[in-house]
């Protein structure tokens, strides 16, 4: 059976995901996390033992609602760019990217869940995920994320996933590496307080670039880092938004970009609210099925989220 064949999330049913790791991480377990990176734990038993307490509730939680679970690599910046500035060079990077989808193997293989768990190896932007300093062509985007695609290809993962983008042409050059690495892709573009990509386009419009550029071979779009009150409103403006985003994995707070920026602490919002605002989507995204959050978000969100969806 090809990696293609295996994204039941793409087919309807729950899939529910984790939370905002890195926030979880910092804030509540005291873990410092240069450049805002998870990955380097993997590199210790004491790390990796972190991460297995981080994602087990998730797992737990899906276990007992019966749903599905996508379970993400904690690997967000573990490309070459900002691995470079925490001192792994390629041969290194390549390992801690093996190693990532190793503990999702056990921790898939310890959940004894009844309905399907995805790995989905994850990338991230390489620039700044708010405001890019720079940006790519599709081309040279291509190029530089064939660099993780290519390693997380030659692993168990069933599917690359790039969340937090904010601009088409990088979505685009991740989609034509993940189809030549023989990936199936998932992207998740953030936006801004008006429903908007970071760099000012609609996310229809977006999308449908995406899609036209790629002959539409990412399998379905999700948003991410936003607050559903920050996007809620733009998601009528295009048939497609409704047509191909599957998921949402929204931050907890009502922050904007740059007040999350300059904030020191956790805004860690309220989990009902933010879950009948998920509930609310469901209108305007009648093919949602993948569930999770975002920066400031932990387990009680998801379970809030979880179920909110049972009840409904």
């Amino acid at each position: 059976m090809s990696r293609s064949d295996r994204l039941p999330q793409a087919d309807g049913g729950i899939f529910l995901t984790d939370g905002g790791l890195e926030t979880v991480l910092i804030f509540h377990q005291g873990i410092d996390l240069p450049g805002f990176a998870a990955f380097p734990l993997l590199e210790d038993e004491a790390g990796r033992a972190q991460l297995r307490a981080y994602y087990e509730p998730f797992l737990a939680l899906a276990r007992e609602r019966g749903t599905g679970f996508v379970l993400t690599s904690p690997t967000w910046r573990a490309n070459p760019d900002w691995a470079a500035t925490l001192g792994y060079d390629a041969e290194t990077l390549a390992r801690v990217n093996r190693h990532s989808i190793e503990l999702m193997e056990r921790l898939r293989e310890d959940a004894g869940a009844s309905r399907p768990i995805l790995i989905e190896g994850l990338l991230g932007p390489r620039s700044d995920g708010y405001a890019p300093a720079a940006t790519m062509s599709a081309r040279d985007a291509e190029r530089y994320h064939a660099v993780q695609l290519r390693v997380l290809a030659d692993t168990p993962a069933d599917l690359a996933a790039a969340v937090t983008l904010t601009y088409a042409e990088e979505a685009i050059g991740i989609v034509h590496a993940a189809q030549k690495a023989g990936l199936p892709s998932v992207i998740s573009f953030t936006l801004e307080t008006d429903g908007r990509l970071p760099s000012g386009q609609t996310l229809g419009a977006a999308i449908e670039q995406v899609d036209a550029e790629t002959d539409g071979a990412c399998a379905y779009f999700m948003i991410n880092c936003a607050h559903p009150t920050h996007f809620a409103g733009a998601l009528d403006e295009n048939g497609v938004i409704g047509e191909r985003v599957r998921g949402i994995r929204a931050n907890a707070s009502t922050r904007s970009h740059a007040e999350m920026d300059a904030a020191e602490d956790l805004d860690d919002g309220d989990p009902a609210d933010l879950a009948e605002r998920y509930v609310g989507l469901r209108a305007a995204l009648p093919n949602l099925t993948v569930l999770g959050g975002c920066c400031g978000t932990d387990i009680r969100h998801v379970r809030a989220i979880a179920e909110a969806f049972a009840a409904v």
